[in-house]
Parts: C-alpha cells; structure tokens; sequence
C-alpha cells in the first residue's frame, strides 16, 4: 500500500512541476487522438448517414461487417499498418513509420467503424416523416443531410465520445507503428507499459491520471452541450 501511496505523491510532483517526459507524451497523445477522431469524424459520419439513411442491396451485410469492425483488436491494425509503412510496404517511399502521422492513420482506422456503425444507427433512429417534411418545404438533399445529422446531434456526440475513448487508451497501435521512441512518437498509453515495467510507478500514475482526467472533460462537455440544447 506505501507504494501506491508514494506513486500518487510522485504523479503529482511530476504534473505540478511540468516535467519535459510526461507532458511529451501527453502531447503526443492529444495530437494524434484529435488528429484521428477529426478525420474519422469527416469520412465516418456522411458514410454512417448513407448507410442508415438510404435502403439499398447488401445494406444489411455492410452493417454487420461495420459493427464487427469496431471489436478490431488494436494490435491487429497497428501489424496492418506497419506492414504497409514499412520500407518494403507500398507506402513505405511517405517515411510515415514510427512517426506521430503513423498513429493518427493507424488510430483513424481505428475509431472509422465505431463513427459508421454509431452514425447509421443515429440516423436511423430520426423519425422518417422527417424526410417528408422537408421535401415539402422546398429543401434538397444537403437540407435532409444537415437537419438529419441535428436531429440525431446527441446519439452523434455519444459515438465520437465513444470512438475517441477507444482511440485514446489504444496501446497496440501506437506501440507498433509509433515504436514508442522517447521525446517524438511515446504517447501515454505506451509511456504507462513502459514506466511500471520499469517500476516507474509514480509516472504511470501521473499519467494515468491524465488519461482520467481528460476522460471526465470529454464527458463533461459532451453533458453540458446535451443540457443546453
């Protein structure tokens, strides 16, 4: 139990006093984290709206294999992605391997499904008489896409609150394709493996912490915009 005890005594020494190791690796990690929700959140959400908003043959299979991927083990896609970053891939002539860019594709994979699968089944749950209405009033099909995604505004913040959760504690990812270099491509995740293997304890409580409190604030925003609207 002193150790525990020792450990959040050292974690917040280190967060107070601003040292150069830990903030990099936070830095890292909110860098490639919002990096890759952004660019999940721009492909995910216009594809999730057409998957659960048109009908059409072998729907039913998409959405299944879309709700499948999102249980897609991390280091599964971080092997994928290093296979096609490494020199001898068919990317490797970006020199993307063991870089922060490396991650943020490897993440945006990551967190795709979960935005898709979540987005279609927002859609879905939009009243259909709201298409009618609109078509009434004179509006075209960027009108239907906007007012849908509006209407479905909450279910839509739950899944990137969901996609960027999966995307902030992933180890295997930015373990294989970052390399987990100290000061360049450590992010927290791989920075807690590595210091309590160490038996750094206090760092990977500092860090954790991290990781804790960012979790609240995201969750925190995301009630406090739910509120409001």
């Amino acid at each position: 139990m002193k150790y525990i005890l020792e450990g959040f005594f050292q974690a917040f020494h280190l967060l107070s006093s601003g040292n150069d190791e830990t903030y990099s690796a936070i830095w890292a990690t909110l860098s490639c984290s919002s990096y890759s929700i952004a660019f999940s959140l721009t492909i995910g959400i216009p594809v999730g709206f057409c998957l659960g908003y048109y009908h059409f043959k072998g729907k039913n299979s998409l959405r299944t294999i879309t709700d499948s991927l999102m249980a897609l083990p991390t280091v599964f896609i971080g092997l994928i992605v290093y296979a096609f970053l490494t020199h001898s891939g068919p990317m490797g002539n970006f020199s993307l391997l063991f870089t922060l860019q490396g991650i943020v594709i490897g993440q945006t994979i990551l967190a795709l499904p979960i935005v898709i699968s979540l987005s279609a089944a927002a859609v879905e749950g939009v009243d259909q008489k709201l298409h009618i209405m609109i078509m009434s009033l004179g509006g075209n099909r960027r009108h239907l896409f906007l007012t849908t995604l509006w209407e479905a505004r909450h279910a839509l913040m739950a899944g990137a609150m969901a996609a960027y959760g999966r995307v902030m504690t992933e180890v295997g990812v930015s373990m294989i394709v970052g390399g987990n270099i100290k000061w360049h491509t450590r992010t927290i995740t791989t920075a807690i493996a590595l210091e309590t293997n160490k038996g750094q304890f206090g760092m990977g409580v500092a860090l954790g912490l991290v990781l804790l409190f960012i979790a609240f604030c995201v969750n925190f925003s995301v009630s406090f915009l739910r509120r409001r609207n």
